[in-house]
């Protein structure tokens, strides 16, 4: 049962509260995955915010086959897809990810009290992994961001990104192998 049908409905009658809650409950986890397909935050903070905009002006077209999340996520891999196509037009160099919460943390992530030393540790793992999620190709990328990282199942996959199911599981597959190696020769150096 999807837990924002409700919420839908509401907004999808014009109830704009509705809609912030709809907002509220996805924003962060939306933008997060932006951050990690485009490698850059504001980039991500317009890629989510194009996304959530997209959405409400489409309430009419979810039919909920799928779950909401699973359609947002549709939206916005669509977003960041283009996004990524109009830098790649203007030969945009990719500026590498600074971020004012403090190294290592994601926006809305709660502070940890660590060792100095732990604490270097996650910063260098975050960057390391951010650093091999950026090479990877594209599709493998978002494959690899939405299981792992957003927790989206295989079938939520497969409806957000418009391919098979056994093109998903190939592409985390080799997504996860690649960021295995690099991450393996990244703890080397």
């Amino acid at each position: 049962m999807d837990a924002d049908l409700e919420l839908v409905g509401k907004a999808r009658d014009g109830d704009l509260e509705a809609f912030e809650a709809l907002v509220q409950r996805h924003q962060h986890r939306l933008v997060h995955f932006a951050r990690l397909m485009v490698s850059n935050p504001s980039d991500a903070e317009d890629v989510a915010q194009e996304a959530l905009l997209r959405a409400y002006r489409s309430l009419g077209q979810f039919r909920g086959q799928s779950a909401f999340r699973t359609w947002l996520y549709q939206i916005a891999t669509n977003v960041a897809r283009t996004h990524l196509a109009k830098r790649r037009d203007r030969n945009e160099v990719q500026e590498p990810e600074s971020s004012t919460n403090g190294p290592g943390r994601e926006p809305g992530t709660p502070r940890e009290v660590a060792s100095g030393e732990n604490l270097e540790r996650r910063v260098i793992a975050h960057d390391q992994l951010r650093r091999a999620l950026a090479e990877l190709p594209e599709d493998w990328r978002e494959a690899v961001v939405l299981r792992d990282i957003e927790g989206l199942d295989y079938r939520e996959i497969a409806t957000s990104l418009g391919i098979p199911m056994g093109t998903v599981e190939s592409r985390i597959f080799r997504g996860r192998q690649r960021l295995k190696a690099a991450l393996k020769g990244a703890t080397h150096d």
